[in-house]
């Protein structure tokens, strides 16, 4: 087990990565544009134009890091990372990092992006996959997990750049959310999940190129709707992966779902029916 008090900060760099080696705390200023970022720990001078379409890390299995995954003790606390799937579902503050940490290394041996989908656990196993809800919107992403930290109480997940502006949650700091480990093989399952066309009265909330962003909206739809799986479809046609509600009894039932997803989603779903 390594020992890692405040006078090993370099070995702690070399030992954890950039993130585990000063868990930043970030806090919102009063500047009028762009929000307050701690020690600059901001965008870069040009961050790329279309974070929006950063898609969400894709579950699948891959080997634990040794390394990663060994017991350790940071600023007097010690940790014992999993090494096996366990369902984890924890509700906290995230944090995020930026530029202060791009490039340098994570936990896994990997490089930092602060563009991509990526966050920092103190336990959870290193790779593994997670999705962090915000408690405030509803809005989900899903991450993959390669670093160390946030070591602070009050904080559970310390997100990436990209995966906190998703959230909304860059100028204020921090955010409460709902940290949930995804098992790989129950995604792998949920892929083949895709339904074909059927007859009936349908309301179709979106439609992805990618079956993955599908997924996330149906899961959301199911959590803040307060609905059972089997209302909810994701079907594939032709090159489009179409997220439908239904099968409706009539045209008043689906109207009245249609309002609760405008209310509750800020969505337009429209009305579809295959006879």
């Amino acid at each position: 087990m390594k020992t890692i008090s405040l006078l090993g900060i370099a070995a702690l760099v070399l030992a954890l990565g950039g993130c585990a080696t000063a868990p930043p705390e970030k806090q919102a200023s009063s500047a009028p544009k762009g929000g307050g970022y701690y020690k600059d720990d901001g965008p870069e001078a040009h961050p790329p134009a279309n974070l929006d379409a950063v898609p969400d890390a894709v579950p699948r299995k891959e080997p634990l890091n040794p390394q990663a995954n060994r017991s350790y003790v940071a600023l007097g606390t010690t940790y014992t990372p999993q090494t096996t799937f366990q369902p984890y579902v924890k509700e906290g503050l995230a944090s995020w990092y930026g530029r202060r940490f791009q490039g340098k290394k994570t936990s896994s041996g990997e490089r930092y992006d602060m563009y991509a989908m990526t966050a920092a656990h103190p336990t959870l196993p290193i790779p593994s996959y997670a999705r962090v809800t915000s408690l405030d919107t509803g809005k989900s992403v899903v991450v993959r997990i390669n670093d160390r930290g946030p070591f602070h109480s009050k904080r559970i997940i310390d997100l990436s750049y990209t995966a906190a502006y998703k959230l909304g949650y860059l100028g204020r700091g921090s955010a409460r959310v709902r940290v949930e480990s995804i098992d790989p093989d129950a995604g792998d399952a949920q892929d083949a999940q895709d339904k074909a066309p059927q007859d009936g009265i349908y309301l179709q909330v979106g439609a992805f190129s990618r079956a993955d962003n599908a997924r996330q909206l149906r899961d959301r739809l199911e959590r803040l709707l307060d609905i059972d799986a089997s209302q909810t479809r994701v079907v594939l046609d032709g090159r489009l992966h179409r997220v439908q509600l239904g099968p409706y009894a009539s045209d008043d039932a689906a109207q009245s779902d249609r309002a609760r997803v405008r209310e509750r989603l800020d969505l337009k779903a429209v009305l579809v029916r295959r006879d």
